[in-house]
């Protein structure tokens, strides 16, 4: 599967080493969507951008692909991916205080719920709340996670997909 890393300043060193990551020791082919360099100044919409388009690229073109993008918080970051219609981005910045289950009773994580009930495709990463090997932890795990395409799942993706 391809997967798309975009960072800003605040995520540029650990989106560099989660990419060697994705495709060493995972397999996956990967894309660098920016930056490119190290800059204080940047603007993290403009380099978001490029990975979102990418995935609605894909898409149209009938390809699954995914995207890994980050930031200080990854609040900003998820924001901007979420303004192009067919990307369906989650944040993640750590494990939740306590457990939470579903109305099954069925025990829900922060990281396969997105894959499972909305078939995220980009994951949004706040490293300033990670570490490395937590951020490892957490892209293994969310790009490990298929989506089951249940009915009610599908129905609310499609209207998520559909909204102007």
């Amino acid at each position: 599967m391809k997967i798309y890393f975009a960072a800003d300043h605040a995520g540029f060193e650990i989106k560099n080493e989660l990419m060697n990551f994705v495709r060493g020791e995972l397999g996956h082919e990967v894309e660098d969507c920016g930056a490119y360099q190290l800059d204080t100044n940047d603007d993290y919409p403009s380099i978001i951008a490029v990975a979102a388009r990418a995935l609605v690229d894909d898409a149209h073109k009938g390809f699954q692909s995914r995207a890994i993008i980050a930031g200080g918080s990854g609040q900003g970051e998820a924001m901007a991916a979420n303004r192009f219609r067919g990307v369906r981005c989650a944040v993640y910045y750590g494990e939740a205080a306590r457990k939470q289950t579903d109305m099954s009773g069925k025990e829900i994580d922060i990281l396969v719920s997105p894959r499972e009930h909305q078939n995220a495709n980009c994951l949004s990463l706040g490293l300033r709340f990670l570490t490395l090997d937590e951020a490892k932890s957490a892209v293994k795990k969310w790009l490990e996670t298929e989506y089951p395409c249940e009915e009610r799942h599908a129905r609310r993706i499609e209207a998520l997909d559909t909204l102007d």
